[in-house]
């Protein structure tokens, strides 16, 4: 078939890369193939392969002049498609159901551009230029990787890109630029042809290339010896190269270039880029660039994330959630150092495959290595890439350079297991010898009375008894709580001291507005958290006042909330003895170094804090207001239940409840915030730095979308996480007057919760 035209012109330049071709070569960028695809100039805009197995078209654009959200982001008038390309302002695709070319731009998506004499071929590939498209011959169904090509323009001021050299060559790859492409031909080699080709500076280069991609007047390539990258063509695209990084896959830009490594599969760019504005820590499964823009698939979870250039923040700009195709389907299997992406990894039972037939399969570049803070636990294999994990479990040798731990390191590690070993043995046999004691001594014990309470010491079997320390001359007098009686314990100071071995610093848990927190093992066992008053607290509360507070503390019994165990007034100190609540704070899992939370945790967690001050606030008497609600305050027991914490011994006695109770509701809108974002309160980094100042305009222009914590992977179903974003938005009403209740809030958060998310 030979190369068709729309418009006549001058003859054309052809320049031949003579490159031996050895693998299959992946051409991505300006112009070429994928399964996320960018238009360029003012009006340019981004496409994408959903990852619904239907392979369906989601769009989007820089600012609010497009503005898309979950339930509109798929263009209805256009049809699937297999691949994608971008070119000025208008993108290209290969429809998957026939094979056929489709062109459109963001004004009317619904009207092919593709001229009649071609909008009928089948094409199993198509590369937009900035003016023209060119496309090989053949079915996308089909096994055979070679064909003929076609070529159109989409204005008339361009030289045709006939050459009757080209007409009888056969490739199996192409890209395009501006007033040229460049395609991998059957005989092995790159042939360039277009009015422009020329400027591209490339006849004296040699060498082998297993990736291309293609700008506005620039080439990179990627050695398929080295890996590393190789440019052609306008010194004001390309910049500073980068040297000793190899590649698995390239995007041009206006003036930019972006590569995915091939190690952990992080994205690195040069020419005219702010390099601050790379995410670090996520590696891509692929990526296309614009003027303005990069935006990228991320592997762990297939959520779209795209980051500025020429130092222009995107912070009014963000991609749809929809979770979108990491590569492009294709009918062949996968060669050497690649995997077949499973889509059992999304989690949805009834998505087998990503792509519409069921014979295709996207083949994905293995990783070798994994970003900073993680080690590869696995290898790659033939349907899934190597598994990264944090280093803090890196447990032996294998991941110890790798994580930049030193072999002292790595025995300090085994010695720390082996000190846990040490200490559950030697727990077991002193708690053999504590039953064999106890048992030997049982006939042998005697009652003695205090004016405290009755104890029983035991005589031991060994013939000494234990002499108990000697008791304070002046005690003060006890506390004592008739509401209490049964369910508050009151604990001796001595006893609550060797518990936490002598309030030492080793055994602090935190610090708060009260005193002290301290982590305490109790004669019998129990883990609990004793709360230490500090001198400024003991001042300005009296034992009166210590009673009083105690009297509404010890009624305060729910399953949100960290319940009171117990007491401690002796030689002037104030203790208040708590559950333990083993998986520390909301805080360190969203901002510090425990775990990060998934969202089906999130949004639970959300309704039992909601549920605890309900409770606080409706069914204690008199009620509870908090005052100080925020993440660092909510506390994750052993199931991982959400406890309130440190609403401090305050009741609402004398007070405006009613406002107080609109403070608690409205700082609970903030924890909501934090958990929908994943930023702290206040973090300089951003601009404005406060979360609310930051996230509610966005919210109240319905760009509720741009707030998500990407950080973390997002369920496919992400309608109940913009509902809880409506939620912080109601809760954060400037008007007092014009916020929900508790009651309302938990209510809302329950339907959410049933709801559910579809993972």
């Amino acid at each position: 078939m030979v190369i068709q035209r729309c418009l006549s012109g001058s003859v054309i330049t052809i320049t031949v890369f003579l490159l031996l071709v050895v693998l299959p070569v992946n051409v991505l960028g300006y112009g070429s193939l994928g399964p996320i695809a960018a238009a360029f100039g003012e009006n340019g805009f981004f496409c994408a392969i959903d990852a619904g197995g239907k392979q369906q078209i989601i769009c989007w654009v820089k600012g609010d002049n497009f503005s898309v959200s979950t339930s509109t982001a798929y263009f209805s008038s256009l049809p699937a498609m297999a691949s994608l390309s971008g070119g000025e302002e208008f993108i290209c695709g290969i429809t998957s159901n026939n094979s056929q070319a489709f062109c459109f731009n963001i004004s009317n998506p619904g009207k092919n551009l593709v001229p009649n004499s071609f909008k009928y071929n089948s094409y199993s590939q198509i590369a937009s230029g900035k003016y023209h498209a060119c496309a090989i011959k053949g079915s996308y169904f089909s096994s055979v990787e070679y064909g003929n090509v076609d070529c159109w323009e989409f204005q008339t001021s361009l030289d045709s890109f006939h050459n009757s050299y080209i007409d009888s060559l056969v490739f199996r790859r192409i890209a395009s630029g501006d007033g040229f492409s460049c395609g991998v031909i059957k005989e092995g080699g790159v042939v360039c042809w277009g009015p422009r080709s020329a400027n591209l500076g490339v006849s004296a280069i040699s060498g082998e290339f297993e990736i291309l991609a293609s700008g506005r007047g620039s080439i990179c390539g990627v050695s398929n010896v080295s890996s590393e990258v190789e440019c052609w063509g306008d010194s004001n695209e390309l910049g500073s190269l980068p040297v000793g990084t190899r590649f698995v896959g390239l995007s041009a830009g206006a003036s930019h270039f972006c590569g995915v490594r091939e190690d952990n599969h992080e994205v690195e760019c040069w020419g005219n880029i702010v390099p601050d504005m790379i995410p670090k820590g996520s590696g891509f499964t692929s990526i296309a660039s614009s003027d303005y823009a990069t935006c990228g698939v991320r592997e762990v979870d297939l959520v779209l994330d795209c980051w500025g250039v020429h130092g222009k923040s995107l912070k009014d700009y963000s991609p749809p959630l929809q979770l979108c195709s990491p590569g492009v389907c294709w009918p062949s299997s996968c060669g050497h150092g690649k995997f077949a992406f499973n889509a059992s990894l999304l989690k949805e039972p009834e998505l087998t495959n990503l792509c519409v037939r069921q014979d295709s399969k996207i083949c994905l570049p293995c990783g070798t290595n994994c970003s900073k803070g993680f080690f590869p636990s696995s290898t790659c294999s033939e349907n899934a890439d190597r598994i990264c994990t944090a280093c803090s479990l890196c447990q032996n040798s294998s991941c110890w350079d790798v994580c930049g731990l030193h072999s002292s390191s790595g025995i300090e590690l085994q010695e720390r297991e082996i000190r846990k070993l040490v200490i559950i043995i030697g727990s077991s046999v002193l708690g053999s010898m504590l039953i064999l004691i106890v048992w030997c001594c049982i006939p042998r014990n005697f009652k003695t009375k205090d004016d405290r309470n009755i104890k029983y010491q035991p005589g031991f079997c060994i013939g000494k008894k234990v002499v108990e320390a000697e008791p304070d001359p002046n005690p003060e007098p006890p506390i004592s709580i008739s509401m209490c009686i049964g369910e508050t314990q009151v604990f001796r100071l001595s006893e609550l001291k060797d518990a936490t071995h002598g309030f030492k610093e080793f055994s602090e848990l935190g610090r708060g507005s009260f005193g002290f927190v301290y982590k305490a093992i109790l004669t019998d066992g129990r883990q609990v958290a004793v709360k230490r008053a500090n001198a400024a607290t003991i001042i300005h509360t009296n034992s009166r006042e210590f009673e009083t507070e105690l009297e509404i503390l010890c009624t305060v019994r729910h399953g949100n909330i960290v319940n009171l165990l117990g007491y401690c007034a002796e030689m002037g100190e104030r203790l208040l003895v708590y559950e333990y609540m083993p998986h520390g704070t909301l805080h360190d899992h969203l901002h510090g170094e425990l775990s990060p939370l998934d969202w089906n945790l999130r949004l639970k967690l959300s309704l039992q804090a909601a549920r605890g001050l309900e409770y606080l606030h409706n069914e204690v008497t008199p009620p509870i207001v908090h005052r100080d609600v925020k993440t660092s305050n909510i506390l994750l027991d052993s199931e991982w239940v959400a406890r309130i914490a440190d609403f401090g011994i305050v009741s609402a006695n004398d007070r405006d409840v009613n406002g107080d109770v609109e403070t608690d509701v409205y700082n609970f809108g903030i924890v909501l915030l934090e958990m929908l974002t994943g930023r702290k309160t206040y973090d300089r980094d951003y601009e404005p730095p406060g979360i609310v100042e930051w996230a509610l305009p966005l919210m109240s222009r319905g760009r509720a979308a741009a707030i998500i914590d990407r950080n973390v992977p997002l369920p496919r179903n992400v309608e109940p996480l913009l509902k809880l974003a409506d939620v912080a938005k109601l809760t954060l009403r400037e008007n007092p007057g014009e916020r929900p209740s508790m009651s309302n809030v938990a209510t809302l958060l329950d339907q959410i919760v049933k709801i559910g998310l579809i993972f």
